[in-house]
């Protein structure tokens, strides 16, 4: 038998107001930067959020994308 060596899945957890949601990767070849891009389309407000990461979770490689939206300064 085969050793089989597998990595963590990633997920982007989109925080956009005081709104969190986590989506599984869309895409694990993609940098986490073109992930933020992919999901801008469903979520325009992190166009130009910035990306978070990664932590290391029990389960997971967790990247935090959070909006800029309303934000001065």
């Amino acid at each position: 038998m085969a050793l089989q060596v597998s990595g963590l899945p990633r997920k982007f957890e989109i925080k956009v107001g005081g709104t969190i949601t986590t989506v599984d990767d869309p895409n694990p070849s993609l940098t986490p930067e073109n992930v933020r891009d992919l999901l801008a389309v469903t979520y325009p407000e992190i166009t130009s959020g910035s990306v978070q990461g990664p932590e290391m979770k029990k389960d997971c490689v967790l990247y935090k994308i959070t909006s800029v939206v309303g934000v001065k300064g």
